[in-house]
């Protein structure tokens, strides 16, 4: 004898639900309390059911989705020099680490002994991803001299980042980066071409304008390249995205899946095969505090939730005290810690996009979605990433929206733990200074730099 549970319920609705709302609610108006008006533009209302996600934008959301399980746990360490960095490497590797980001942005790499460095690290084994300042040919030159096997891990720079802060961008760039690309032809999970969001995330963009930028930006890389004679297949399998992840928890969910959607879309348009895109997460910098730092703590824990629920394939954890002081062993290991609990403790691992099938979660991607793209395609008909740039076009949509974001904050309309509410006055910890405005004389246009919202607070 067969037994429903649900057999006991009678059938409901949304329209069921609302009406319950609204007497729960005892008068005060639906729209103003429930509905949410997202920085983004549009409006997401606090349950959805299966007739308002649209099915065939739901199978394609989800396929664009990360294809294997799990996450790499990818601090970052800077280089101090071959023997020291050496073992601080094979140290964390040692405490639940899988990839690394290292840190080589203040050295000339002609000056590096790198089987000293790399001593007891097998980049086959262990992704290895270097921040390296430009120089890129040294890099390959170096490595390729004592490595015979296919590497993993990649490049960490992004020119046209470094570009929109300061205005500097040599004019072989893009011909030195296809020439890396097909020196690690060989190596194909070694990626050579990094697209980041953080240069717009630390500005003060919202989500959409995040996608939509990161996704300009790609699209500049591939033009560029294929113009310096790489295929579209080549460029698509060596490009990666890093992101930053805020503190709008399911927003940041959504934006993963919206991006892998995205970037599927974007390569159809190439007429090739869609790759699953490649996406490390880090948490953010532009919503940490130097007062009340332990704060940052829980925005750290959420932005990284946000991340692996969205299906990041990578992760780095800041240091909570990293605004203020060089981190310590301490604040390290709790950085990579948070990882580490996300796996071995609440099982995030275990599942394939376990966003898929929240019909808040769906319609809140698709949303998110369709806001980015309608942005990205505004800044196309402008020419392009750099065209937009040079118009003043990105950097107003962004100021516009962190200037917003701070009055929020400043009228208490939004909440920022320990720092414009539920705050301990402590001793502050770094002196505050206004962020300065990005200048180079030598272009005509403004330039992005890195802020905290906080740091307003930090009197």
């Amino acid at each position: 004898m067969s037994f429903s549970l649900f057999s006991e319920f009678s059938p409901s609705d949304k329209n069921a639900w609302v009406q319950q709302a609204l007497k729960d609610l005892k008068g005060k108006d639906y729209d103003k309390t429930l509905l949410w008006n997202t920085p983004e533009g549009f409006v997401v209302e606090p349950y959805y059911t299966d007739q308002e996600v649209q099915e065939t934008q739901l199978t394609g959301l989800q396929a664009a989705q990360q294809k294997k399980l799990g996450w790499l746990n990818q601090p970052i360490v800077t280089y101090e020099s071959e023997r020291a960095t050496n073992a601080a490497m094979l140290a964390v590797l040692q405490k639940g680490v899988d990839a690394l980001t290292l840190d080589l942005r203040n050295t000339d790499l002609e000056t590096i002994e790198f089987t000293k460095l790399l001593y007891g690290i097998k980049l086959s084994d262990t992704p290895l991803f270097f921040q390296i300042n430009g120089q890129n040919n040294a890099l390959i030159r170096a490595l390729q001299t004592f490595i015979a096997y296919q590497m993993k891990g990649g490049l960490a720079d992004d020119g046209l980042a470094t570009w929109m802060m300061t205005g500097q961008l040599s004019e072989t760039y893009f011909a030195e980066l296809a020439a890396v690309a097909i020196a690690t032809k060989a190596s194909p999970s070694f990626k050579t071409i990094c697209v980041s969001s953080h240069v717009f995330h630390n500005a003060g963009a919202n989500a959409a304008q995040e996608l939509a930028f990161a996704l300009a930006s790609a699209v500049t890389y591939a033009d560029k390249l294929t113009d310096a004679g790489l295929d579209p297949d080549a460029v698509f399998s060596k490009l990666y995205f890093s992101v930053s992840m805020g503190t709008n928890y399911f927003m940041e969910i959504a934006k993963l899946r919206a991006l892998r959607f995205l970037w599927q879309r974007v390569q159809m348009g190439w007429g090739i095969e869609p790759k699953i895109a490649y996406v490390h997460a880090q948490t953010s910098t532009f919503y940490d505090a130097a007062i009340t730092p332990n704060t940052n703590l829980l925005r750290a824990t959420t932005e990284a939730m946000s991340a692996v629920i969205g299906g990041c394939d990578a992760l780095t954890v800041h240091a909570y005290d990293s605004t203020f002081r060089t981190p310590d062993e301490f604040s390290e290991r709790i950085a990579r810690n948070i990882s580490i609990l996300l796996k071995e403790e609440s099982y995030l691992d275990k599942t394939l996009d376990p966003a898929a099938g929240s019909y808040f979660l769906e319609n809140l991607t698709q949303q998110l979605a369709e806001a980015a793209w309608s942005l990205f395609l505004e800044v196309e008909e402008k020419g392009g990433l750099l065209a937009a740039f040079e118009q003043d076009f990105i950097q107003n949509k962004i100021k516009q929206n962190a200037t917003e974001t701070l009055a929020a904050l400043q009228q208490g309309t939004r909440v920022m733990v320990g720092v414009n509410k539920f705050r301990v006055d402590e001793e502050v910890p770094v002196k505050y200074t206004p962020t300065p405005e990005a200048v180079n004389k030598t272009v005509s246009f403004k330039l992005l730099h890195p802020q905290r919202i906080a740091q307003t607070f930090e009197r």
